[in-house]
């Protein structure tokens, strides 16, 4: 088709028109993830997914602009939870799933997982481990499915029976004997080639089972299963691809000689001593608390049949902990970032965490901090989220109240932006 001289000035037209095209959110109150102080009566100025301006008072919007009227509601950056795993959801028959559902079950099911997730705020996650994440992560940006910008660490590395170990539980024939490629690590080289599958597999970051965990068909949830030089093994080669490392941990063993070796994060770390706490403040570790995890499994461990007799005296002691642990290291001075591990809990329950944090000592301020500007430095992305400021990326939600007084409002999102879409509005009359 040849363009005349016309089409071609139109189409210029049409391309202008929408370069130009701006919208305007007005907020009734800001909180931008970086001040202490809630502003009222802000303009926040969107084009091209990202933010241009915030200004003090309602911004008149010009005759191509597109207004946003949250003049009633209180503006908070996208919410960040730094530990989710959306390829799965709790259930009685979560153990016997592996045998009977194809991946392809796993992804048509998690597609909802995710998008409850967005529905309830979260607009960025890191999703620690399952069978679907890694393209979940790439459906989401491609824009076939409705869900949170994922950074994915595909497969959870283990050791031969560790708590990720994907044959625990199952009976000898089955087992075999999986290495690297599966996720599972015995000695430095092992180590070596498991990040680079991993990195080989399109992962973001890598996430290791320093420790035994609650709901692996195992006896230990807290016996270390990581030689420190393993460890540390992971931890280089990570960062060689330019990959940060996690670290699921219930045991203090375990999260020394993760600390020691250099991960970027602990997660749970629900029988954290003084001697870990004043490590994690040394190496600058954050802490993901992920107290909804801890409060599910210990009331579901109450439920006969809801898990292997196995492992309800692991969810029975270490459930509970976690909040104790979490209020612990907050007046240590470590540092928290917002995690739940939902996945464990149920999906777009993420908002209930807040309430525990608050629960266990923390300011609310500080638990919005912990999802939002804290998160994007845990990640390495602060120039990007975690606050509404400009350059930054539009993620942008609203709640009815003011968390800062009643922290469970952020239970109920009623409005969620991310890169500038809107994929939730209940603000309208």
């Amino acid at each position: 088709m040849k363009l005349t001289t016309r089409m071609i000035g139109i189409a210029g037209m049409l391309l202008g028109i929408l370069t130009a095209q701006n919208t305007i959110i007005h907020c009734g109150a800001l909180i931008n993830g970086s001040s202490d102080d809630v502003a009222k009566k802000v303009s926040v100025i969107i084009s091209d997914g990202k933010i241009l301006e915030v200004t003090k008072g309602f911004t008149k919007p010009k005759t191509d602009d597109t207004l946003i009227d949250l003049s009633g509601y209180t503006v908070l950056p996208g919410l960040m939870d730094m530990h989710v795993h959306l390829s799965g959801e709790s259930n009685p028959k979560r153990y016997m799933e592996r045998f009977t559902l194809d991946l392809d079950d796993y992804a048509f099911r998690a597609t909802q997982y995710a998008e409850r997730t967005l529905m309830a705020g979260f607009t960025t996650v890191r999703d620690l481990g399952g069978s679907v994440n890694t393209s979940m992560r790439d459906a989401i940006n491609k824009g076939y499915i409705v869900g949170p910008r994922i950074f994915s660490a595909g497969k959870s590395l283990a050791t031969t029976g560790g708590h990720a170990d994907p044959t625990n539980g199952m009976r000898f024939e089955l087992m075999g004997d999986p290495g690297p490629a599966e996720g599972v690590v015995n000695g430095i080289a092992d180590a070596r080639k498991a990040v680079r599958q991993r990195y080989k597999n399109s992962a973001d970051l890598v996430k290791i089972t320093a420790t035994g965990g609650v709901l692996s068909v195992a006896k230990s949830g807290e016996n270390p299963q990581f030689k420190e030089e393993e460890i540390r093994a992971i931890v280089e080669t990570a960062a060689d691809y330019d990959m940060h490392v996690a670290a699921h941990a219930h045991g203090a063993e375990g999260m020394k000689r993760a600390v020691r070796a250099g991960v970027r994060s602990i997660e749970h770390g629900t029988l954290m001593d003084a001697e870990t706490m004043r490590l994690m403040k040394k190496h600058g570790t954050y802490y993901v608390p992920t107290i909804s995890a801890g409060e599910f499994v210990a009331e579901k461990a109450k439920v006969d049949g809801y898990y292997p007799e196995i492992i309800r005296p692991k969810a029975a002691k270490i459930g509970p902990q976690i909040k104790i642990t979490l209020s612990k290291a907050y007046k240590a001075g470590v540092k928290i970032a917002f995690g739940t591990d939902s996945g464990v809990s149920y999906h777009g329950n993420n908002g209930r965490e807040f309430q525990y944090m608050v629960e266990a000592g923390m300011q609310p301020m500080e638990t919005i901090q912990s999802a939002t500007k804290v998160a994007a430095e845990l990640l390495g992305n602060s120039d990007t989220f975690g606050t509404v400021e400009a350059g930054k990326a539009a993620d942008i939600i609203a709640v009815k109240g003011n968390p800062v007084e009643d922290i469970t409002i952020l239970q109920n999102v009623s409005f969620v932006m991310k890169g500038g879409t809107v994929f939730k509005n209940e603000t309208r009359d």
